[in-house]
């Protein structure tokens, strides 16, 4: 994966949760706290932990944090203070922020301040921004048993202009693909907008295009070695 460094400030139970479960899955995690108590508890599961005030832009100046390839704030406590790290980061050219809102109205201020990437613990647990941060084409998935997966996938450059036949999906990732979510012009109250439509059930014949969201179905490993493939063609 590309995508193996990254930060999570704020290690109360969300945060701490998603950056154990990224480490568990080989990336490379430095946490963040202004609460050395959370720190300590978190330390020895991590690349890095180190007790900091996020709000504080020279602090953060001195922790590389452009090298890394997202941040995820997740301070839960304070608001404000999640505001300020936010702005903060995309200030020192962080490549990617998530942050974590409650509710609504927070995540109006989010949007305002720039923040593309918005999670709410109610909606999103912490697994799924897990998946979400190691595998950035994934929009959403549901857990299956037996490590098995309902995965919507931005479809990987590798299959843009290919047809289902072409890809295999069955043949060669052992996954199915279930529907294509497809976007389409329509003129709504007079002005042009873009809505995204389920096609119904894809035929073989049917040719990827830019933008798809493929829905696809599959053990977890399968999924990600379709993206690691068609992501690197």
């Amino acid at each position: 994966m590309n995508y193996n460094k990254f930060a999570v400030i704020g290690v109360g139970r969300y945060g701490s949760t998603i950056a154990r479960g990224l480490a568990e899955k080989g990336a490379q995690v430095f946490a963040y706290d202004i609460n050395e108590k959370k720190i300590e508890k978190i330390k020895d599961e991590v690349s890095f932990a180190v007790t900091l005030d996020s709000t504080e832009i020279r602090a953060l100046q001195t922790q590389n944090f452009v090298d890394l390839d997202a941040a995820v704030v997740a301070i839960g406590e304070n608001f404000e203070a999640a505001v300020l790290t936010c702005v903060h980061l995309m200030d020192i050219g962080v490549k990617r922020v998530i942050a974590r809102a409650s509710g609504d109205h927070q995540r109006l201020i989010l949007e305002k301040i720039g923040v593309v990437e918005i999670v709410t613990p109610e909606n999103e647990v912490a697994f799924v921004v897990r998946e979400k941060l190691l595998n950035p084409n994934i929009v959403s998935f549901l857990q299956l048993p037996d490590d098995h997966e309902i995965a919507e996938i931005i479809a990987p450059k590798g299959c843009v202009g290919r047809t289902i036949d072409h890809v295999g999906f069955r043949n060669k990732y052992e996954m199915t693909l279930i529907t294509i979510k497809r976007e389409y012009d329509i003129t709504k109250n007079g002005e042009d907008t873009m809505e995204q439509h389920i096609i119904g059930v894809p035929k073989s014949d049917m040719v990827i295009k830019e933008k798809d969201t493929l829905v696809v179905f599959g053990a977890a490993k399968s999924v990600e070695r379709f993206i690691e493939i068609n992501e690197s063609l």
